[in-house]
């Protein structure tokens, strides 16, 4: 591993992977327990795959943006690390799979060298911020989000408020009223708005898929720009003192704002806010930095074929930036092997100005392609076989890996994708140009896939007959986005053993295609042939009495499914220890100190809060006190031991709470540290005589 150590400049970088290297080291030790260790590593970007002994990565890539040279670096790390295959998230990461854990420091190392992080990737953190692939392009957009979503990601990467929430949290920036970015499903939604000749954001918050979708709320018609960031980091404030942490199913902001309420929530973010040193953070606009293609036309090429005239009305963009075009790649269930990945490079360089996107669809978008250099782009792209039309259309699925490598895998998605696409291109390719259709496909409840936003979704299950048990899908319909912040959920309809999936979107298809009224979009056709007439019309197919032998056996696979589901790491874990909890308690005091040398004040504060809630909770964990989240760590503290404010003339509540009061500056931060150091002393010696 030394080899790497002197090649980061960035000192905090470089600090980030030897830590890294550290406690993988004192894991294989035994020096760290597995669950302590899991909650580490995701935080890191490293993920447990269903196969053992190998790791999932997670490579951030804000708003899915990539140049050429880390797409080359991209693939050169999966061929040396992993799997020689990239593949491409519905949160505009990518990720590579088959990696050993002993070498994650190293494969890290070698990504910064083209400033790519794995930080945040995974874990209770502020995940990849996402954001329309048109942004910047987008000729109905009020402005470019770009800068705001880049200030977004550098703000909370690192920052302490959110590297050890109760759960995940999830920010989007949308083009235009469109919503390409999905702002509905978020923790936190911006969709740009201009008033008054002001730059600012319609805000939505509270939403999310997964088992339990619920829509996000408008707050915020119009949020000042130079806001957005304040108001997020109260939010986020809000949510990790607040939010649950025990109950993993219950941990989401969507679940917070439910249960106190949105006015209520909206009133502690409010107070929360004015707490903050910075009431306003400017954010600086800055024109696109762009690079010339180097393609020169050398020789006209004219294309006038019916592959190609269909490849221009489904794949292409007209830009707000006169006689430029955006170009879609549809990249089958987001797998680009490494080879054809430097192969796209090359065109990139070639013919775009190398701002290019990775979709929230799983696929590709080239930008600022001159239109008279599409047909040569064509040509090229038919040579390494990336020209199938379709971008973002029926054709183009999207699926979430499901049981190929993730351990919440129930059903194959990968594999139906695959299935369900050839079933498209062949019976139903004119159906790609002629319908705005999406197919979504999730192997579990989780919906990674979005299978509850689609037209037409699909969730892996299972389904028992007699003694078997056989791979289901689960049929959805009718969800999708409106457009502005709103969307709508697609109804679960029924239940089919997985191999019969192709015949009910034969069905659906063939239905759509020739019943649907004129002009009619597949939301209206849905809404008036209702729920309950697909399910008469395609519930004899959810018949198991008649199960044959291929029935048992999943889609791209040759052996009869088994059931197998492991722990799912989409949030991390809780760790109850007492010892553990004293350890984490101890080691945010030491960043604490470190942030305070380093004169990151705030940071500083943070990190001494963290470790006061963090040794509170390992001496309450032995009573029988509520300890769900740090709200009610707080307040379960003085209650259950008195004796901490008559030893120490403070009540722990007032101790703790004191930053809300005061404002970060280098004096409050040296008394705030100081004073944490005889708080865990006392906490420690607690705990030390309870177990006594």
């Amino acid at each position: 591993m030394q080899s790497f150590r002197t090649e980061i400049e960035n000192p905090i970088v470089e600090k980030d992977i030897l830590d890294l290297e550290k406690k993988i080291n004192a894991f294989n030790n035994q020096e760290i327990d597995e669950e302590k260790f899991r909650s580490l590593r995701l935080a890191r970007g490293v993920y447990g795959q269903r196969q053992q002994g190998v790791q999932m990565i997670r490579i951030k890539l804000p708003l899915g943006r990539f140049t050429a040279k880390q797409l080359i670096r991209m693939a050169a790390v999966s061929d040396e690390y992993a799997s020689s295959n990239l593949h491409i998230t519905t949160r505009q990461d990518i990720q590579l799979h088959y990696v050993s854990l002993d070498r994650t420091p190293e494969l890290w190392s070698e990504l910064e060298k083209d400033q790519i992080t794995l930080r945040e990737a995974c874990g209770n953190t502020v995940r990849n911020v996402t954001a329309s692939v048109y942004a910047g392009v987008d000729p109905d957009e009020a402005f470019d989000v770009t800068p705001y979503a880049y200030a977004f990601y550098e703000y909370f990467l690192r920052n302490p408020i959110c590297q050890d929430m109760g759960r995940k949290f999830k920010a989007a920036f949308s083009s235009a009223a469109s919503d390409q970015a999905l702002t509905f499903i978020h923790d936190l939604g911006f969709i740009p708005v201009i008033k008054k000749g002001k730059r600012g954001f319609r805000v939505m918050l509270g939403g999310g898929i997964g088992s339990q979708p619920v829509e996000a709320n408008e707050v915020f018609s119009f949020l000042e720009a130079d806001r957005m960031i304040p108001f997020s980091e109260a939010v986020i404030r809000v949510f990790d003192r607040h939010g649950e942490r025990n109950k993993r199913n219950k941990a989401r902001l969507k679940f917070l704002v439910k249960e106190i309420g949105l006015t209520t929530f909206l009133e502690w973010v409010a107070e929360e806010e004015n707490s903050l040193i910075q009431k306003t953070y400017p954010i600086a606009v800055y024109d696109r930095d762009l690079k010339e293609p180097l393609y020169s036309e050398r020789e006209t090429i004219k294309l006038d074929t019916k592959e190609f005239n269909l490849w221009k009305k489904t794949n292409l963009f007209k830009q707000k930036q006169a006689g430029y075009f955006s170009v879609g790649l549809p990249i089958e269930v987001g797998d680009i092997s490494s080879s054809k990945a430097r192969e796209l490079a090359k065109v990139m360089l070639d013919f775009t100005r190398d701002d290019n996107r990775f979709s929230l669809g799983q696929s590709i978008l080239l930008r600022d392609v001159e239109e008279g250099h599409l047909p040569a782009l064509y040509t090229r792209l038919k040579e390494i076989n990336l020209h199938r039309s379709g971008f973002h259309k029926l054709n183009d699925i999207v699926a979430c890996p499901g049981t190929d490598t993730c351990n919440l895998g129930i059903a194959s998605s990968m594999g139906l994708a695959k299935v369900l696409q050839q079933l498209i291109e062949t019976e139903f390719h004119t159906l790609i140009e002629k319908y705005d259709l999406n197919i979504k496909i999730s192997g579990c409840m989780n919906a990674c896939g979005q299978h509850t936003l689609a037209h037409i979704g699909f969730q892996g299950m299972t389904v028992k007959a007699n003694e078997n048990i056989a791979p289901a899908t689960q049929i959805l319909l009718g969800g999708g986005v409106l457009g502005n912040g709103t969307g709508r959920f697609a109804d679960k309809v029924l239940k089919v053993p997985a191999k019969r999936t192709p015949e009910v979107l034969r069905w659906i298809l063939n239905d759509y295609d020739t019943e649907r009224k004129s002009e009619e979009d597949f939301f209206a056709y849905y809404d008036r042939r209702t729920k309950d007439y697909f399910y008469q019309n395609l519930k004899h197919y959810s018949d198991v009495t008649n199960l044959k032998d291929s029935d048992l056996i999943d889609w791209g696979v040759k052996e009869k499914y088994k059931k197998e589901i492991g722990i799912g790491e989409c949030a991390g874990v809780t760790i109850d220890l007492v010892q553990t909890l004293l350890f984490d308690a101890k080691e945010s005091f030491d960043w604490a100190t470190e942030a305070y040398k380093n004169e990151r004040y705030s940071d500083a504060i943070y990190h001494a809060y963290n470790a006061r809630i963090r040794g509170a909770k390992a001496v309450l964990t032995r009573t029988d006190a509520k300890i769900n989240s740090h709200a009610s760590i707080i307040a379960a503290f003085d209650p259950e031991f008195p004796e901490y404010e008559s030893e120490n003339k403070v009540a722990f509540k007032d101790a703790v709470l004191e930053f809300k009061k005061e404002s970060p500056s280098k004096s409050f931060a040296s008394k705030y540290v100081e004073q944490t150091q005889p708080i865990l002393l006392w906490i420690e010696n607690k705990c030390h005589a309870n177990i006594e």
